[in-house]
C-alpha cells in the first residue's frame, strides 16, 4: 500500500512530538522489521576514523549514545576492522536498546562469512541487529551478489541462524542497479544516497554517464519508491555529500530535507562533538521541510552541483 505524503508528513509530526519529550530523539519504524530507531543514526565511517586518538572515538560514541541515538552504522571496510573495533569497545557495556548495524563488501559467499564472524568478535557481540550487502556498484555488480556462490544466499543464511536479525543493501551510484536489487529479493533494510542534491548515476556497465541536469534518474525517485513500496527501513546516507554541499545551504537544513523524505533515519559522520551537538539538536527539533521548500532547496543545488556528484559518487566507497 502507497503512502502519500501528507500521511507520511503527520506521520512524522506525531513521532516527533512523542519523541522530543525530555531528552529523547524522536523515533520511527525501520519498515517491516517493526523496531523503533532513532531518526539520526552515528555514522562509524572515514569521518569515525577521523578520531585519530580511540579514546576520543569511544568517547564521542558514548557522548551520542547518551544523547539518545540508538542506531550505530559501522562495516569491516572502514578502516579493515578499525571501525568496528572501536565500536565493540562501547558495546560491550552498552550493547541494550542499541540497533547495531554492520556491512560485509565480499561478494564471495564464504569469504564474506569469514569476514562477518570477524566483525563480531571485533564488535564483541555474538549477533548483530543488521548485516548490509556494503556498496552495490552497478548490474554487474548485483550479478556477482546473486551468484550460486554469492554473498545473497550467505546473508539469508546468517538471518536464518539469527547471527543478524535482519539483512539489507546499501548503494552510493546506480538507483537503477539498486531499484532492480530490492525487486528482486528479501532485504529488510537498504541505505542509500540520498541528499538535496539529487544524487544518482544513469544506470550502465561501469564508466556510467552522469544524468542530463533535471533527469529523473535518482535514488529519491526510482529506488526510494520501491522500498517504500515494500516496506523496507530506509537509511539515508551522504546527507552532505561528503561535504561537498557544505556552506551551500545551511547543514540543518541539508539533514532536514531528508529527514522530511519516507525515510526512517539518516546515518551521518560527526568527527567534532560539535558537530555531533549540532546535529542532535537538529533531530531532536525536527519539523517536516514543506514540499516546495524541499523543491527549492533541491533544485538549486542538483543544477549546481549534480554532475559533478555523480562522477564522484560513481568511484566513491566510504572506507
Amino acid at each position: 500500500m502507497n503512502v502519500s505524503r501528507r500521511e507520511f508528513l503527520g506521520a512524522l509530526a506525531a513521532t516527533t512530538a512523542v519523541g522530543a519529550e525530555g531528552n529523547a530523539l524522536p523515533t520511527r519504524v525501520l519498515g517491516k522489521t517493526g523496531q523503533k530507531v532513532s531518526i539520526l543514526a552515528f555514522g562509524c565511517g572515514s569521518r569515525f576514523l577521523m578520531y585519530k586518538d580511540e579514546d576520543a572515538s569511544v568517547e564521542a560514541l558514548n557522548r551520542a549514545l547518551d544523547l539518545g541515538i540508538t542506531y550505530v552504522d559501522t562495516a569491516y571496510g572502514y578502516g579493515r576492522g578499525v571501525s568496528e573495533q572501536r565500536v565493540g569497545k562501547v558495546m560491550k557495556t552498552r550493547r541494550q536498546g542499541i540497533f547495531l548495524a554492520t556491512k560485509v563488501q565480499d561478494r564471495k559467499g564464504d569469504d564474506a562469512m569469514r569476514t562477518f564472524e570477524g566483525s563480531l568478535k571485533r564488535l564483541q557481540v555474538d549477533h548483530v541487529d543488521l548485516l548490509h550487502i556494503h556498496s552495490l556498484n552497478d548490474m554487474e555488480d548485483l550479478a556477482a551478489i546473486e551468484a550460486p556462490d554469492g554473498v545473497l544466499k550467505t546473508l539469508y543464511k546468517i538471518r536464518d541462524q539469527k547471527m543478524a536479525r535482519f539483512i539489507g543493501i546499501t548503494c552510493h551510484s546506480d538507483p537503477v542497479a539498486l531499484k532492480t536489487a530490492l525487486e528482486r529479493h528479501d532485504f529488510n533494510v537498504t541505505q542509500m544516497a540520498l541528499n538535496a542534491a539529487l544524487v544518482g548515476m544513469a544506470n550502465g556497465a561501469r564508466g556510467m554517464s552522469p544524468n542530463p541536469l533535471g533527469g529523473p534518474t535518482s535514488f529519491e525517485s526510482v529506488a526510494l519508491p520501491v522500498a517504500n513500496r515494500k516496506k523496507m527501513g530506509v537509511i539515508g546516507m551522504k546527507i552532505f555529500a561528503q561535504e561537498k554541499i557544505v556552506g551551500q545551504a545551511p547543514a540543518q537544513q541539508l539533514l532536514r530535507y531528508v529527514l522530511s523524505l519516507p525515510v526512517t533515519a539518516a546515518v551521518v559522520g560527526m568527527p567534532k562533538l560539535e558537530f555531533l551537538d549540532e546535529n542532535i539538536q537538529t533531530a531532536r527539533t525536527f519539523t517536516p521541510m514543506p514540499k516546495s521548500e524541499m523543491q527549492k532547496l533541491s533544485g538549486e543545488l542538483a543544477d549546481r552541483n549534480k554532475v559533478a556528484l555523480d562522477r564522484y559518487f560513481s568511484g566513491h566507497v566510504d572506507a
